[in-house]
């Protein structure tokens, strides 16, 4: 898996782009890395870009990262706002999102980049 964190051009929101497989503890490395970055410009809104990555990890996996890995953190902002984007064929995402938002995180789904940037911007 590889994966790069840069500022959006307006430096209204960060870019997480992923490429190759990730799993709870490879998500919670890149979280941890992209809050530092939010933390040290004052940006706490997320575009997790995952249409080149599939989510490998069981149900009770990704259960204890929404419930547990992302609660307990504290170099994880848990009120930002935060826009998956993935693969309109993809559904290796879908049950994170469900127990991210029911875990009270600011998370939606999209598969399409401009509704995405709008849910952040808004």
């Amino acid at each position: 898996m590889e994966y790069q964190i840069t500022l959006s051009e307006d430096r209204r929101y960060i870019v997480i782009t992923v490429r190759g497989d990730i799993n709870r503890h490879s998500a919670m490395q890149i979280n941890q890395e992209a809050h530092e970055m939010g933390r040290k410009i004052g940006v706490n809104r997320y575009l997790m870009d995952v249409r080149e990555s599939r989510n490998t990890d069981s149900v009770v996996d990704q259960y204890e990262f929404a419930y547990r890995d992302m609660q307990c953190n504290e170099r994880v902002d848990r009120f930002a706002r935060v826009a998956m984007l993935v693969s309109p064929e993809d559904h290796s995402h879908d049950f994170i999102a469900t127990v991210c938002v029911n875990s009270g995180l600011n998370v939606a789904q999209f598969t399409d980049l401009q509704q995405a940037i709008r849910f952040l911007t808004a």
